[in-house]
């Protein structure tokens, strides 16, 4: 099921919208900016849908920051802000749509999820996990917008493992999908590698490469 981040000051507004929505996606929600950003480098979320007027940090803010950080999740902004200047400044900042308040629910399910369709079509080959997004088109991989170099090998290791995560896959497995069944490269090989990417993601606080005894290695994304 998608997970959607609801921001939103109000707490009668924020209540009623994550009750409108908790019927076809998992939500969570945050009552600003900060709060917001908290949850998105903490956990994954597929859409976020936030209010424009809030304290501390506001909807433009918050939108800024997220693309900012390399982080291209699907961004909704619901307001009152009704003006072609404030439409203008949300799409500049780099949102996907735009709903004036008062909400019609129906209609923000609808398009939540058209647009988890075009997001899964545009990131087919690209997994986010909070501030992490690994590109496999591109063969980049950032964290809150900063380059981590990996050898292509790691790039491999680390994009097959966060694609499946919790699954563990043996040294075999990994040796044959990575290395190819005919290598002469053995479960030495695959365990040089795998320490070199986890030192190399390290400061990656949303997850974690973890060695099964005497099977082999898994993805755990941290809650």
């Amino acid at each position: 099921m998608s997970t959607v981040l609801v921001v939103e000051d109000d707490y009668s507004t924020r209540l009623l919208t994550v009750a409108n929505l908790r019927r076809d996606f998992d939500v969570v929600s945050a009552e600003d900016g900060n709060a917001a950003l908290d949850v998105i480098y903490s956990r994954h979320v597929d859409v976020i849908v936030s209010d424009i007027m809030m304290p501390g940090m506001d909807g433009y803010q918050l939108a800024r920051e997220v693309r900012n950080s390399g982080n291209n999740v699907p961004f909704i902004f619901l307001t009152a802000k009704a003006s072609p200047q404030d439409k203008a400044q949300g799409f500049e900042l780099g949102i996907d749509d735009y709903m004036v308040k008062p909400i019609d629910y129906a209609e923000l399910i609808w398009r939540i999820r058209a647009i988890l369709r075009r997001a899964q079509i545009a990131d087919s080959r690209a997994i986010t996990v909070g501030g992490l997004k690994v590109d496999s088109a591109a063969y980049t991989v950032t964290y809150k917008g900063k380059n981590i170099e990996l050898t292509h090998k790691e790039f491999d290791l680390l994009f097959k493992l966060l694609s499946y995560p919790n699954m563990i896959f043996t040294k075999n497995q990994l040796l044959d999908e990575i290395w190819g069944a005919d290598s002469a490269s053995g479960d030495d090989t695959v365990k040089v590698h795998i320490s070199r990417l986890r030192n190399k993601i390290s400061d990656v606080e949303e997850v974690d490469i973890i060695a099964v005894k005497g099977i082999g290695y898994k993805a755990v994304i941290k809650a």
